[in-house]
């Protein structure tokens, strides 16, 4: 068949079987392509096309496509067990939480692995609420946790939220790095104030010097959990193993997964302490359980992608690469400031505030047609996110530099002639 014929019927098959409103926007976007293979940094399709890969999965890739040491301790699992018993102790589950107990902060020990990000945050809610026998959570405008019913309960915009109305009740949402409103809204019933270090989807909005200490003391004087969601954050991304580290906060509970398989196995993980652990689990360990989760392929990813970050030294990449994009991006900003507003993010998670809204989608086009892969926030339709995988090269980031360049020109430029 064909790369034509085989695009028409895979886009046929998306509108017939799969989401036709999400096959029209993917087409609108200038993404009416197949991908067919990845490695690295590059994504290519069916038709030959090659594209930098500078959106990285909205965070899983931070190792790259089909890393070769995530590869084969996948595939060497698969050689001796696909999936568990279930009834039997896993070796690898039991190394990889050792693993995630050494390099999470403080005294985080505990970890209970699962598929995803929204199944690690509803993990840490339900574990706030059984260890505290408190209800409540104060979470954030623009945050984003999930979209299962009890993360799409924390996620903080309504147009995800109001279709699914009544939710779980008991989330209480206010503005992100608002240290007042926090403070007004903890109270005796508080289980959790659970925030993104770093907010991903709401537009990668970085907090004040003082916000997480301070939810930190907030927490503390309270009694109330503090859930720190890295499922985005994590493992290298902003240019610190765990955008906490920035801070120097310890969270009480802390979510992980994208990154966490390598880019090649699902997998999530909720972290927390003993205390907190004994109080959820003491008596009933499986009062919170899953089939899949913690598989044995993986866990075998998830250590293989935690010893890459450690062997090549990713952290460090990640604030190298990050700061080149940075500076690139803020060029862009200089020359065309009626059409962008700010620049901002840490390592290698940037986002771009655009102040019209067309320019933003024209832009996105316009990358791909010259060959590189972005989007905008899922919660502000104003910022293109830029989260490439940290093992970019320093020629990779200029031409992405260069190709959101030209468009952002074209873009301004065709909405000038209308």
């Amino acid at each position: 068949m064909n790369p034509e014929s085989i695009i028409e019927s895979v886009i046929s098959k998306y509108q017939d079987y799969v989401n036709p409103g999400l096959a029209s926007l993917m087409k609108f976007g200038g993404f009416g392509d197949v991908e067919v293979s990845a490695s690295g940094c590059i994504v290519r399709t069916a038709t030959g096309g090659e594209y930098l890969d500078c959106l990285g999965g909205y965070g899983v890739f931070t190792l790259g496509h089909s890393h070769p040491d995530v590869v084969d301790a996948v595939r060497r699992q698969l050689d001796k067990m696909a999936l568990s018993s279930r009834t039997f102790f896993q070796e690898p589950l039991a190394l990889l939480a050792e693993r995630l107990a050494q390099v999470t902060p403080g005294n985080l020990q505990y970890s209970f692995l699962c598929n995803s990000g929204t199944e690690a945050v509803e993990g840490a809610l339900k574990i706030a609420r059984v260890a505290t026998g408190r209800t409540g959570f104060v979470c954030t405008v623009g945050g984003f946790h999930g979209k299962s019913m009890g993360s799409l309960s924390a996620t903080g915009r309504e147009v995800f939220r109001k279709p699914f109305d009544p939710l779980v009740p008991g989330f209480v949402h206010v503005p992100f790095d608002d240290m007042e409103a926090i403070e007004e809204a903890v109270d005796e019933n508080t289980a959790g104030v659970i925030v993104e270090p770093i907010q991903g989807e709401g537009g990668i909005r970085c907090p004040g010097p003082n916000y997480l200490q301070r939810l930190r003391e907030i927490c503390d004087r309270t009694g109330a959990l503090l859930i720190l969601d890295e499922v985005q954050t994590g493992l290298a991304r902003t240019g610190a193993m765990f955008a906490c580290d920035h801070w120097s906060v310890v969270p009480d509970i802390m979510t992980l997964a994208k990154a966490l398989g390598g880019g090649v196995m699902p997998i999530g993980a909720v972290v927390s302490t003993p205390s907190i652990w004994e109080a959820a689990f003491g008596e009933n360990p499986l009062l919170h359980t899953s089939t899949f989760g913690g598989n044995p392929l993986a866990c075998a990813a998830g250590l293989a992608t935690l010893r890459v970050i450690e062997r090549d030294g990713l952290v460090d990449r990640a604030r190298d690469r990050g700061a080149q994009l940075i500076e690139g991006l803020r060029n862009v900003h200089a020359r065309f400031p009626d059409a962008l507003a700010d620049v901002r993010g840490m390592g290698m998670m940037i986002g771009v505030e655009f102040k019209v809204k067309d320019v933003a989608e024209l832009s996105i086009n316009g990358m791909a047609r010259r060959g590189v892969i972005a989007a905008y926030t899922l919660n502000n339709p104003y910022v293109i996110r830029f989260e490439p995988p940290v093992v970019i090269t320093p020629e990779q980031v200029d031409q992405a530099v260069t190709a959101f360049s030209e468009a952002v020109e074209e873009a301004v430029g065709m909405l000038a002639d209308l």
